[in-house]
């Protein structure tokens, strides 16, 4: 082989060697390339989670017992005939709420229902608890009558109340805000909805009250509903129910709203005092599915007991038309109503002591969810029982708390049942079931005496936001 051809190959043979080795560390470069991650270009708008400002908490409360027609000069007059006596409080031990007084034209000078507003503690919000008790014993307006302080709202319903005979029921209306209120009230009866005139326009001025007597919106209505629409800014509703048996004062009651139909009602706490006797109502269901017919499927359970369940039935509901159905003698005790349906729908239960002359009665209105940390005031007068009901297939535990401390107890509820404990008057408690939505109601029963009402969840503080800068 000559020395020129060794040269070419030892050249040829060199390139490919070099080519090689470059082809492989080009594979090894893109292999490393796509293996290891390529530093990313972050193109989203920079954020930060901020909690808005807590709001001040707001509650307005019913206020005094009213009689109608006791000045022969004016007999459509309304006076305060019992002071109300108010528990007031919030969900810290060392804040109390601010009171104000909401002024009712027709009272004149006179003062009755209250409002209520607990500030803030920094970014922390505080809830109002408060309750308004009154007792009366007068020829013409006796008993017992409870009710909460609640949040005003822009739309509830009033399940409770008569335009019968020997009926004298009012419709009460709370503007707890800064901004007048225009409401407007349709009255459901045995005719269906209606729009009477004297519930259009109903102006409601800011920090004030209205009084409308439930006869002027419908005459002769045994089992009325009245739906409570405000524009402007939200009004707390409630009733106050009294009757007249001939001349015998037989029952008061003030009675707050219900927020919203919904398909499942759970009405507890319903306090049965006496066992009625063969000729006097016992306890009496009062349904309304506004829309559309229904048919309402009514469960009643015993608290407490082995054998829980006493009442099944099942009631059909005409769209727009109020419908009542007594639910039989009861024993003596404490009971959760359950009301389903397969469209939106209303309920409540009226019981009473008797029909005598010392005779009381109460409307018995649905308790919502719970489902987070709340607190709710006992009233005074007689001893507080809190009945708790658990309508699911899991059981629950719920922790109750004086908020000052004097009292804390655990409560396990078995599933599709409902148990009582009883607390103390003119407290302000704490009440946790863990977020799993258990509903409570408070009733009270004494010597010509019985009322109730339900629990309702506090305003939850408001969920972080996402703010851009």
């Amino acid at each position: 082989m000559s020395d020129k051809r060794t040269f070419r190959w030892a050249t040829t043979s060199a390139r490919m060697l070099v080519g090689t080795l470059v082809g492989i560390g080009f594979v090894v470069a893109v292999v490393t390339a796509v293996s290891v991650p390529w530093p990313q270009i972050d193109r989203s708008a920079p954020s930060i989670q901020e909690r808005p400002a807590a709001e001040e908490s707001i509650a307005a409360c019913t206020g005094d017992l009213l009689a109608t027609g006791r000045d022969v000069e004016d007999a459509a007059g309304i006076v305060s005939a019992a002071d109300s006596t108010f528990t007031l409080g919030t969900s810290q031990a060392d804040a109390d709420p601010e009171l104000s007084a909401l002024p009712a034209p027709t009272l004149g000078e006179e003062e009755s229902a209250v409002a209520l507003v607990a500030e803030p503690d920094g970014e922390d919000r505080v809830d109002v608890a408060a309750a308004g008790s009154a007792t009366i014993a007068d020829e013409d307006l006796r008993g017992y009558a409870a009710s909460p302080c609640r949040p005003a709202l822009m739309e509830s319903w009033l399940v409770a109340g008569s335009t019968a005979t020997g009926s004298a029921d009012l419709v009460l209306l709370s503007n707890p805000g800064d901004v007048a209120a225009t409401v407007q009230l349709t009255v459901y009866g045995a005719q269906g909805a209606i729009e009477p005139p004297g519930g259009a326009d109903v102006v409601v001025a800011a920090g004030s009250q209205r009084i409308i007597p439930l006869a002027g919106l419908i005459l002769g209505e045994a089992s009325p509903v009245v739906r409570v629409t405000a524009v402007g800014a939200p009004v707390h509703a409630s009733v106050q129910s009294s009757i007249t048996r001939g001349l015998i004062a037989g029952g008061v009651e003030q009675t707050s709203a219900v927020s919203a139909p919904q398909t499942s009602q759970v009405i507890t706490g319903v306090g049965v005092a006496d066992e009625p006797e063969d000729d006097e109502p016992g306890t009496v269901l009062r349904l309304l599915a506004p829309v559309t017919d229904t048919t309402a499927t009514v469960r009643v359970t015993a608290s407490d007991a082995l054998q829980s369940v006493v009442v099944e039935r099942t009631i059909e509901l005409a769209a727009g038309i109020p419908t009542e159905a007594e639910l039989g003698g009861l024993e003596v005790g404490q009971y959760t109503v359950e009301v389903t349906g397969e469209v939106e729908l209303l309920a409540s239960v009226w019981q009473a002591t008797g029909s005598g002359e010392a005779a009381d009665f109460a409307w018995y209105m649905p308790a919502p969810e719970l489902g987070t940390p709340s607190t709710f005031a006992t009233p005074a007068g007689p001893e507080p029982q809190l009945t708790l009901a658990n309508v699911t297939d899991t059981e629950m535990t719920v922790a109750i708390a004086a908020i000052d401390g004097s009292d804390e107890q655990e409560v396990v509820v078995a599933a599709r049942t409902s148990t009582t404990v009883r607390l103390t008057a003119r407290m302000v408690y704490s009440i946790d079931d863990g977020g799993d939505g258990i509903h409570a109601g408070l009733s009270f029963s004494g010597d010509g005496a019985l009322a109730g009402y339900p629990v309702w969840p506090s305003e939850a503080a408001s969920d972080a936001i996402t703010v851009y800068p």
